[in-house]
């Protein structure tokens, strides 16, 4: 990207909207180099529409059950997309599996953050599933997003301990702190050209990233 044109970003969300929520903050403070041009949800009356209102980014809502079968939703949602024109689609607690087409559509262009440290615990619960397996570490990933579910490659993954006292929920509140950090750093390198996908592998600065990404360790 050149720096007379900011990186246009869609967000995908279900929920909350606390990682939109981090790329708001990041993108005020000047820390990020990116137009956040639409916020789009699934779901109606979730708080991350709440948080796209109080920001003034452009948001509406795209009810896949409105929808007779998930590759109409995702038709209709790639079409609603496209009009805004993005360089980049961010997946921010987007609760949908996606079809290969809407993957294929976006390919090297959209992100997703998932709570483990892929390719461990694929999938729903997984605070609970790291601490069931005796787990020393977890954490988080940032991936592009492929026709796999959460099996794109690794962007970023920062790495925290699970100790003795821990739940499921007081895992996830420190996970989610890294979420808050390594997803605005992901956007931003993509936003300055410095990230890419390439024959299905993630690229940083034209060097090849190892298999977890770069690496952000707190289990020391």
């Amino acid at each position: 990207m050149t720096s007379t044109k900011l990186c246009r970003v869609v967000v995908l969300i279900s929920g909350g909207g606390t990682n939109l929520q981090a790329l708001i903050d990041a993108q005020q403070s000047g820390e990020l180099p990116v137009q956040l041009t639409a916020v789009i949800s699934n779901r109606p009356g979730v708080k991350g529409l709440q948080r796209a209102a109080d920001a003034g980014i452009p948001h509406g809502i795209l009810d896949h059950k409105a929808y007779e079968s998930r590759e109409h939703f995702d038709e209709a949602l790639i079409q609603l997309i496209d009009s805004h024109k993005p360089d980049l689609v961010v997946l921010a607690g987007f609760m949908r599996i996606l079809t290969p087409a809407f993957t294929g559509h976006y390919l090297g262009r959209m992100l997703n953050i998932h709570p483990s440290l892929l390719p461990k615990y694929q999938g729903l619960h997984t605070h609970q599933r790291a601490i069931d397996a005796g787990d020393s570490c977890h954490g988080v990933t940032v991936h592009f997003v492929t026709a796999e579910l959460d099996g794109g490659p690794a962007v970023v993954q920062a790495k925290v301990n699970i100790f003795p006292e821990d739940t499921a929920d007081t895992l996830a509140q420190r996970v989610q702190a890294q979420e808050h950090i390594i997803y605005p750093l992901a956007v931003k390198w993509f936003a300055s050209g410095d990230l890419l996908m390439e024959n299905g592998l993630s690229l940083l600065n034209g060097e090849l990233l190892p298999h977890c990404g770069h690496l952000i360790d707190h289990s020391g």
